[in-house]
């Protein structure tokens, strides 16, 4: 059995709080590491501050030789790294695999990204008194970053703060999902053996009370949180005057029109709706069907998800397995029970056996249902009909107080500019699931769904200031 030690300014460090991961699927006993408290985060703060100039000074060179290095030993491990990520979130290894090449990918787009920061020349001689004036923008480092990521892409969403944070010369504290440190812990031996100054990166998992001082400390600059809503906008309110980025899931809504092609989108919808049972903040939670093609579409999606194989995650065949507590799959249950005394019909799944929950279709969902208005976050889909008209459509993805990202499945350039201008997502994606994210798009939502954007290019613009030279 493995121990992590944790990762503060380039030392690896014990403490007295021993902290135990099991693996999700027996729930025996994997691995120990520990939790940080307030003196060895303050030790960290203190480091990142004394590392502020240094890695402000880091050339483009230097920082994408870190990042590229990062990268390719990340892809030299990545069968390795998945089995620890399927381990310790009892994410399907396929889906890890995936996870860890996304990371890899990451880090090369941000090594990519270090050397074209963004930089303006303006004229100011609009004005009168601008006559002979020209300005020249350059962006600088804000300072130190915090980030806060979860456990449902352990790996994967820590690294879309840490990447972006080391090209933009940012110091950044990262505190991992104390249900799943082991990735980013693995990571933090790799980001070791580069040249970055020390203090540039800590990697420290913590309990909440020490956490939230990465929110309240007035020595950071920049908090980036990725969790539940309830959550993010009470850390803003607590955040003083840092900027804030919050990624805080959603209700994703896909449309099906009468011109898709059931037969050859069917996979990609399954994908959708239970891939990692539905743990995502992008999942397909609610689809809206023509009404010509709704009984079609519903009887070929059943079958297919009574098709799904589950089981241990560390087997090849596994697509869904036990979700990453029995806390969150008792959830799930009372709010598929609860929809079901409303009026909701149950079409296949709905059942519970500890920590795993069934992939479970519903219909006849409304407003009122927490399966319907909240976040699921576990293998549920809704599936309804829509009249035929996009408006009607549309104005369905948009009865939610979320508006991360949707998908529409259509053919006709109408409908599609229609779905893109009247949307209220952060993101429209065309003949497929809202699930899908590519790691340098711009990703994030509005409403509850967030604030600010990731993907590595946009994210490098919060962790940036501009400065303008007028001369």
């Amino acid at each position: 059995m493995n121990t992590y030690k944790l990762f503060c300014a380039g030392e690896f460090i014990e403490t007295s709080h021993v902290h135990k991961i099991k693996n999700k699927y027996t729930n025996d006993l994997f691995s120990t590491t520990y939790l940080a408290d307030e003196k060895l985060l303050d030790k960290a703060i203190k480091a990142a501050e004394n590392a502020k100039y240094l890695c402000k000074e880091l050339s483009s060179l230097e920082k994408y030789m870190a990042l590229k290095f990062i990268s390719d030993e990340l892809e030299k491990n990545k069968n390795y790294l998945a089995e620890i990520l399927c381990i310790e979130s009892a994410k399907p290894l396929r889906y890890a695999l995936v996870e860890i090449e996304r990371s890899i990918q990451t880090f090369l787009i941000a090594a990519e990204e270090c050397k074209r920061l963004p930089k303006d020349y303006m004229s100011l001689d609009w004005t009168q008194n601008g006559k002979g004036k020209e300005g020249l923008v350059n962006y600088f480092p804000i300072g130190i970053v915090a980030g806060i990521s979860p456990f449902n892409f352990p790996m994967n969403l820590a690294v879309h703060k840490i990447a972006p944070a080391i090209a933009a010369g940012c110091p950044i504290i990262l505190k991992p999902a104390s249900s799943t440190p082991l990735s980013t812990l693995e990571l933090a031996k790799i980001i070791a053996k580069t040249n970055l100054p020390k203090g540039a990166v800590s990697i420290l998992p913590m309990n909440r009370k020490t956490g939230n001082l990465l929110v309240t400390d007035e020595r950071i600059q920049l908090l980036s949180f990725t969790g539940s809503p309830e959550i993010g906008w009470e850390l803003k309110k607590q955040s003083g005057k840092k900027k804030v980025v919050l990624e805080l899931g959603g209700n994703a809504g896909v449309i099906v029109t009468k011109s898709a092609n059931l037969k050859k989108i069917i996979n990609c919808c399954m994908m959708g709706a239970f891939s990692y049972s539905g743990q995502i903040c992008i999942h397909a939670q609610r689809f809206f069907v023509h009404t010509e093609i709704f009984k079609e579409f519903m009887e070929l999606i059943r079958i297919e998800t009574l098709k799904l194989i589950s089981g241990d995650p560390l087997k090849d065949e596994t697509s869904i397995s036990v979700m990453i507590d029995e806390e969150n799959a008792i959830r799930t249950e009372q709010w598929v029970n609860e929809a079901l005394e409303k009026g909701a019909k149950l079409i296949c799944g709905g059942k519970r056996k500890v920590s795993f929950y069934d992939a479970t279709i519903l219909t006849q969902t409304k407003k009122g249902m927490k399966v319907y208005d909240e976040e699921v976050f576990g293998p549920v889909i809704c599936i309804e009909e829509y009249n035929g008209k996009i408006e009607d459509g549309v104005q369905k993805i948009n009865d939610t107080k979320f508006g991360l990202q949707c998908g529409i499945f259509t053919d006709s350039v109408a409908e599609l500019d229609y779905a893109f201008k009247y949307c209220e997502v952060g993101g429209v994606i065309h003949n497929n699931v809202p699930t899908l994210r590519f790691d340098q798009m711009p990703y994030g939502g509005i409403k509850e769904s967030g604030l600010g954007r990731e993907g590595v290019k946009y994210a490098l613009l919060d962790m940036l200031e501009p400065k303008v030279l007028v001369k």
